[in-house]
C-alpha cells in the first residue's frame, strides 16, 4: 500500500486561517483547479521516517525548507487507497520565489514518449473556505482537525 507524508502549512491573520496549497504540474492537471489543490506532499520510501519525507517534500516542491513546530494530524485514506500522513505547522513563505523539482512522465499515456513536467506549477494563500473548496476532498478532513484543535 502506497503512503504519503506531507505538511499543512497555515498562518493566521486577525481571526482568519489561511493554508498553503501547491498545485500538481502537467497537461492531465493543467485544466483543473476545485479538488486539484494538494498539500505539499510526497511518497514515503521504505523504511522512511514519514514526517523526515513530509519536510524533504515540502522543499522539493517549494525550493524552501520548511521548519518549526509540527502538530501530528490523524492520517487519511484517499480515493484512491493512498494512506496520508500529515503535520500543521504555522508559519509564513512568500510564493513569488518558489520554484519545484521535476518529474518525467508518459505523455500521452502509453505513446512511449517523455515528457519533463513540474511537479507543482502554483502555489497559493487560500482562506480556511476557499482552500476546502480547492484541496483534493479527501483532505480537507486535515484542515477541519487543525481547526478544530486550534479552537
Amino acid at each position: 500500500m502506497k503512503a504519503s507524508a506531507g505538511i499543512v502549512l497555515y498562518k493566521k491573520e486577525n481571526d482568519d486561517l489561511f493554508y498553503f496549497l501547491v498545485h500538481p504540474g502537467g497537461p492531465f492537471w493543467k485544466n483543473k483547479d476545485h479538488g486539484a489543490w494538494s498539500i505539499p506532499k510526497g511518497e514515503i520510501l521504505p523504511d522512511e521516517n514519514p514526517l523526515d519525507r513530509a519536510i524533504i517534500e515540502f522543499k522539493e516542491e517549494t525550493g524552501k525548507a520548511i521548519q518549526g513546530e509540527f502538530l501530528e494530524l490523524s492520517p487519511l485514506r484517499q480515493k484512491a487507497g493512498k494512506l496520508v500522513y500529515a503535520w500543521a505547522t504555522e508559519g509564513d513563505i512568500e510564493t513569488s520565489q518558489l520554484y519545484s523539482n521535476t518529474l518525467q512522465i508518459e505523455w500521452p499515456p502509453k505513446s512511449g514518449r517523455l515528457l519533463e513536467i513540474p511537479e507543482v506549477d502554483q502555489w497559493q494563500w487560500f482562506h480556511s473556505d476557499e482552500a476546502k473548496k480547492r484541496i483534493n476532498l479527501t483532505q480537507t478532513s486535515f484542515l477541519e482537525e487543525l481547526e478544530n484543535l486550534l479552537q
